[in-house]
C-alpha cells in the first residue's frame, strides 16, 4: 500500500501530524518505535500536562529564545488560541494557571494523551507500534518511504519526521531523526542541553552546605567573561548537591552553555539576587532599621523573619559577621558585605547536567532549509519535520509544546495537501 502521509513519531508533534494530515481525507500511516504512544507527553507539566500557554503570540515567541521567530507562520495557523479550541472540542476542559500556562482541568496528563491517540484512531490512521525506523528512502530527489528494523519497506509519498531530541530518553527521544536529516542534505547544528539543572564545583555546593535550600522569587543573572550581564531571570530556584535547579536556574542554563562555549573558560560566574524588588542600598537601610528596632536581638534573631536560617547562617559567615553580635556593635562594612550577598550573592557554574537530563534539547535540524509556512525540506521534496527535531527550543510554562502541536499541525496539513495536488 502507498500511504500518502508517513509519520515517524507518535509524540505530541507527531500525533498532531496524522491529526491533521487525517483531516484532509489522506492515507496516514503513523510509526513509532516505542509500545506506548505519547510518553514525553505524559510526563510533561509534572504529569499535568502544560499543553500550551495562552500569551499573545509576540510574547509568546520570546519565550521561545532559540529560534521562535521562525514559528510565525506556524503559530498564525495553529497557534495556541487554535490549541486550546481543539482540546476542548475533544472534551479536554481545560484551566489558566500563573504566567498563562493552561492545564487540564482534571490535572491529568493521561486525559490529554488519551484524547489525542483517540482522537488519531477516530480519523482512520493507522498506527504501528514496536516498529523502529531504520532509514528513511529517497528516490529522484524525494522522500519515499522508511525501511523498517525489520528491513520491511512501506512506501509514501510523503514523510514528516517527529521522533523529537534527545533529551529525556527513556521516552523515546534518542536522536533517531539527526542523521536521517543529513542524510537528505540537512545541517545539523550543535546539539545542547536547554532547560536543565546547572552544576557548579564550589567548596559550599561540594559540601552540600546548602542543599534542599528552597528560594522564592529570586532573580538569577548569567555573566560574561568580561564581566557583563547576559541575562537575568527570576523565579523560584533550589541548591541541590550538584548546583542550581528550580525554573529559574533552568531558564539561564542555555545562556551558561553558550558563555561557556564562548568564552572557553571552565566556569561563568552568576550571581542570585535575594530581593529582586529593592536596591543594595535600600535592603542595607531596610535590615538595618530592623537591627535598631530591637537592639538587644542578636542579628541571626533580627533576620530569621528575611531569610531562611540556614541560607541566613551561611550569608553571615560568608560576610564575617558574628551571629551573636546586636545593633551597637554590627560594623558597617560587615554589614554592607552582607546586604552585598543578599543582593548577589556569587556562584561559579561549570556547567550543566547532560543533554539527556534537560527537559529540552538546544540545536538540530537547521532551519535555513525548512519551509516556515509548511515545515517542507528546501532540499528534499515531500519530506517535513516537526517537534523538537528542530533547532527550536523554549522556556518551560507550555511554549515547547506550543512549538510541537503547531509545526506538527502544519507539517501534517501541508503534506497532505502536497500530496492533494499531485
Amino acid at each position: 500500500m502507498l500511504y500518502d502521509v508517513i509519520v515517524v513519531g507518535g509524540g505530541p508533534s507527531g500525533l498532531m501530524a496524522c491529526i491533521a494530515a487525517s483531516r484532509q481525507g489522506g492515507r496516514v500511516l503513523l510509526v513509532d518505535k516505542g509500545d506506548k504512544l505519547g510518553r514525553k507527553l505524559g510526563i510533561s507539566g509534572g504529569g499535568r500536562c502544560n499543553v500550551t500557554n495562552v500569551k499573545e503570540m509576540d510574547e509568546l515567541i520570546k519565550h521561545i529564545p532559540g529560534n521562535g521567530r521562525f514559528l510565525y507562520s506556524a503559530l498564525s495557523n495553529f497557534g495556541s488560541k487554535e490549541i486550546i479550541d481543539f482540546f476542548e472540542g475533544l472534551g479536554i476542559r481545560l484551566k489558566e494557571e500563573d504566567n498563562g500556562r493552561m492545564f487540564p482541568v482534571s490535572d491529568k496528563a493521561s486525559s490529554v494523551v488519551n484524547a489525542l491517540i483517540g482522537q488519531v484512531r477516530k480519523q482512520g490512521v493507522e498506527i504501528r507500534t514496536d516498529s523502529p525506523v531504520r532509514e528513511v528512502l529517497f528516490d529522484n530527489g524525494r522522500a519515499a518511504g522508511v525501511r523498517l528494523a525489520t528491513g520491511e519497506v512501506i512506501h509514501g509519498a510523503s514523510v514528516i519526521l517527529a521522533v523529537g531530541g534527545k533529551s529525556v530518553p527513556k521516552t523515546g527521544s534518542t536522536g533517531d531523526g539527526y542523521p536521517w536529516a543529513a542524510q537528505a542534505g540537512h545541517t545539523i547544528t550543535e546539539l545542547y542541553p536547554t532547560e536543565v539543572p546547572l552544576t557548579s564545583d564550589e567548596p559550599w555546593i561540594r559540601d552540600r552546605e546548602l542543599q534542599g535550600v528552597s528560594l522564592r522569587d529570586v532573580a538569577l543573572t548569567v555573566w560574561n567573561a568580561k564581566g557583563k550581564k547576559v541575562v537575568t531571570h527570576e523565579g523560584d530556584m533550589i541548591f541541590t548537591h550538584f548546583g542550581l535547579s528550580g525554573p529559574a536556574a533552568l531558564r539561564c542554563s542555555q545562556f551558561v552553555v553558550k558563555a561557556l562555549r564562548q568564552s572557553g573558560a571552565d566556569h561563568v560566574a552568576v550571581t542570585i539576587d535575594l530581593m529582586p524588588g529593592q536596591s543594595a542600598d535600600e535592603v542595607y537601610a531596610a535590615t538595618m532599621r530592623l537591627a535598631k528596632d530591637e537592639p538587644k536581638k542578636t542579628v541571626k534573631n533580627v533576620l530569621r523573619p528575611v531569610l531562611q536560617e540556614r541560607l541566613l547562617m551561611f550569608l553571615l559567615r560568608m560576610a564575617g559577621l558574628q551571629t551573636e553580635v546586636t545593633y551597637d556593635n554590627i560594623p558597617k562594612q560587615g554589614w554592607r558585605a552582607l546586604t552585598d550577598l543578599m543582593k548577589g550573592l556569587p556562584v561559579r557554574v561549570n556547567g550543566t547536567l547532560s543533554l539527556e537530563e534537560a527537559f529540552v534539547t538546544g540545536g538540530g535540524v537547521a532551519l535555513k532549509d525548512v519551509e516556515p509556512k509548511t515545515m517542507e525540506s528546501k532540499l528534499t521534496r515531500g519530506l517535513y519535520f516537526c517537534g523538537e527535531l528542530l533547532d527550536i527550543h523554549g522556556y518551560t510554562g507550555g511554549y515547547n509544546i506550543t512549538a510541537a502541536f503547531s509545526t506538527g499541525y502544519t507539517a501534517g496539513g501541508s503534506a497532505a495537501a502536497a500530496v492533494r495536488e499531485q
